[in-house]
C-alpha cells in the first residue's frame, strides 16, 4: 500500500484528532498487532509548505513532557524511523511494516499494554538530536492499547514545533557567537560558531586587564550550555592566576565535529583557530598569544583537544587530553582498522564485539549499537566517526567503514581514515615534538575505560616514548570513563596549567 494512505472519511481531523479509514484492509496490509492503526499528519496551520527528513514514532511506557527524549544508549525505548520527501502537509502517512524501528523491528513484535506514542518529523537543522532539534515538527502523545481489540485508528498531528532553549546569561557567564565565513560558505546556510565563556572575579572591575583562556571541548552530546553547570570554573584561581574559561560548541547534524576540518562537516578547525579564537580575544579581553591559550576535553572531547594541540601547535600553549577517543586506529576500541579482513560485530574468535563495559563485564556491544544507529539516520556516536574521518561517497554521504548488515570493514575506509590518526600525525612531525610541542602534550587515561579506550592511549604513548617526546601519557589503575575524572585528578591537572601559564607568562615578559 502506498504511504500516502487514502481516507475514506476525513472530518475534522486536526481539531478532533479522529481518523478513519479503511481499518481492516490497513490493519492486514501493514501487519501490526492485533489491528493497531497509526497514522501520522503534518498540520498545514503550521506547516505552509512540503518538508523532506525523517518520521518517527516513538513509544514509551511514561508520558513524555514535550518532545520525547533521545534514544538511550542502553534499553532505549522503541522507536522507528521512515524517511518522507515532499511531504504535503495534511497527507496522512500509515505507520507500517516498512518502517525501520529499534530495538524491535516492527510494532508487531511489541508486547501488549498501554503506551504512549508520539511523533517527530526531523528535518536536519543543525544539532546532532534526532528529536529535540531547532525546527523540527513534533506531535503531542496519544495513549494507546497495543494488542487491544476494536480500537479507534490512532492519528498523530505534527503541529508542535520545537525550539532550542535560549542561553541564559548571567553577569559571571556569557554566550559567544559568530557566524563562520567558512562553514557557512561550506554549507550554503548560516552556521554559527558558539560557546559559553565564564568570567573570573575580578573582570568585571578591571576593564584594562587581558586574561588567559583554557578553551574546553564538551564530550558526545555536551555543548556549550556546560558552562553553565559550573560557572565557578570560569573563576578559578589556578595557583593564583584567573582564567576565562571557554566551553565551545561542537554539536553539528552528524554528531560530533571534534574540531577537525572534514569532507563532511566542513573545515571546523580552520574555522575555530582563523575565525572564532580572534573573536573571543577581541570580545573578552584574552591574551592573544599561545602560551595563554590551553586547551582541554574529556572523551570526544579529550580527542578533539589533543587534536588541536598537535594540528596547530603554533595556536595553543598546552594541551590536557582525559579519555580521549581513539588516538591510534590499531586500537580502535579493540579493533586494528588497519588489518584485513577485520569485522565491526565479530572478533577474530567469532564473538559479538563489545563496545561498552562496567568493570569486566560487557553492557553494550557493536551490533545492536550500529543497528539503533541506523534506525536513527544521523548523529550516532559512531556515525559521527565516519562523518569525520571518512570521504564522501559518491551521494554525497559519509563513506561507510563497515557493513551495517555484516559488519564487514571497508579497508579501502579505513585507509583514507589515516590522516586523522593522531599517531600518526605526530610520527609525521615528530621534529615538532622537542620544538613546538614540547612540553605541551598531557594525556590522561583509566586503564579500565568503560569503552575500550585505554589501548589507542597506550599504543601512542609507546610511540610518544620512542620519538623521544616529553609528553605525558599516563594510564590509572582500575579507573574508568568517569572514575578518571576524581579530585585529584582534577587538582594535578589544574596545577600543571597554572604552571604553564605561569612559565609562559614569565618567558614572555622577559622578552
Amino acid at each position: 500500500m502506498s504511504k500516502t494512505l487514502k481516507p475514506l472519511l476525513l472530518m475534522g481531523i486536526l481539531t478532533l484528532g479522529v481518523f478513519v479509514a479503511e481499518r481492516e484492509m490497513v490493519a492486514n496490509a501493514q501487519g501490526v498487532k492485533n489491528g493497531t492503526v497509526i497514522s501520522i499528519i503534518l498540520d498545514p496551520k503550521i506547516a505552509k509548505a512540503s518538508m523532506s527528513g525523517r518520521v518517527f514514532l516513538v513509544l514509551s511506557k511514561s508520558e513524555p513532557k514535550g518532545i520525547a527524549p533521545e534514544p538511550r544508549w542502553v534499553d532505549p525505548d522503541p522507536f522507528f524511523g521512515f524517511d518522507v520527501t515532499n511531504l504535503k502537509p495534511g497527507t496522512p502517512i500509515l505507520f507500517d511494516n516498512q518502517w525501520q524501528g529499534f530495538p524491535l523491528e516492527n510494532i508487531g513484535k511489541l508486547p501488549s499494554g498501554t503506551y504512549w506514542v508520539s511523533a517527530i518529523l526531523d528535518l536536519n537543522k543543525a544539532s546532532r538530536k534526532i528529536f529535540s532539534s531547532e525546527g523540527n515538527y513534533f506531535s503531542k502523545s496519544v495513549k494507546v492499547e497495543v494488542g487491544g481489540v476494536n480500537q479507534a485508528p490512532t492519528v498523530l498531528v505534527l503541529d508542535q514545533v520545537f525550539h532550542e532553549p535560549q542561553f541564559p546569561e548571567t553577569e559571571v557567564v556569557k554566550l559567544a557567537q559568530l557566524e563562520s565565513k567558512l562553514l557557512s560558505k561550506f554549507h550554503g546556510r548560516k552556521i554559527m560558531l558558539r560557546a559559553g565563556v565564564a568570567l573570573p572575579q575580578s573582570y568585571k572591575d578591571n576593564k584594562d586587564r587581558k586574561y588567559p583562556a583554557i578553551y574546553e571541548v564538551p564530550g558526545f552530546g555536551g555543548n556549550h550550555f556546560a558552562a553553565l553547570s559550573s560557572p565557578s570554573r570560569g573563576k578559578t584561581l589556578l595557583e593564583g592566576q584567573e582564567v576565562v574559561h571557554i566551553m565551545l560548541d561542537p554539536d553539528c547534524p552528524l554528531g560530533h565535529h571534534v574540531f577537525a576540518d572534514s569532507a563532511n562537516n566542513g573545515p571546523w578547525g580552520k574555522a575555530l583557530t582563523e575565525e572564532f579564537i580572534p573573536f573571543l580575544e577581541k570580545e573578552f579581553r584574552l591574551v592573544p598569544q599561545s602560551w595563554a591559550r590551553l586547551v582541554t576535553g574529556h572523551s570526544s572531547g579529550g580527542w578533539s583537544s589533543l587534536w588541536l594541540q598537535v594540528k596547530y601547535p603554533n595556536v595553543f600553549g598546552g594541551v590536557w587530553s582525559t579519555a580521549p577517543d581513539p588516538v591510534d586506529f590499531r586500537d580502535f576500541q579493540q579493533i586494528n582498522l588497519y588489518a584485513s579482513n577485520q569485522n565491526m560485530f565479530k572478533d577474530e574468535k567469532g564473538k559479538d564485539r563489545p563496545i561498552g563495559r562496567k568493570g569486566d563485564t560487557p553492557f553494550l556491544f557493536y551490533k545492536p549499537f550500529s543497528d539503533m544507529e541506523f534506525v536513527m539516520g544521523r548523529g550516532g556516536q559512531l556515525g559521527s566517526f565516519e562523518a569525520v574521518f571518512s570521504d564522501k561517497d559518491s551521494k554525497g554521504n559519509p563513506k561507510k567503514l563497515w557493513d551495517r548488515k555484516t559488519g564487514v570493514i571497508d579497508n579501502s575506509t579505513a585507509e583514507s581514515w589515516k590522516k586523522y590518526d593522531i599517531r600518526l600525525l605526530v610520527e609525521g612531525n615528530k621534529d615538532a615534538l622537542s620544538g613546538k610541542l614540547k612540553g605541551k602534550i598531557h594525556v590522561y587515561m583509566g586503564d579500565k575505560d568503560t569503552f575500550y579506550l585505554e589501548g589507542a592511549t597506550r599504543l601512542l604513548g609507546d610511540t610518544l616514548k620512542k620519538l623521544g617526546s616529553d609528553a605525558t601519557v599516563v594510564l590509572f589503575a582500575g579507573k574508568d570513563h568517569s572514575s578518571l575524572m576524581d579530585a585529584e585528578l582534577r587538582t594535578r591537572i589544574n596545577k600543571e596549567m597554572a604552571q604553564a601559564l605561569q612559565t609562559g607568562r614569565q618567558i614572555n615578559s622577559n622578552r
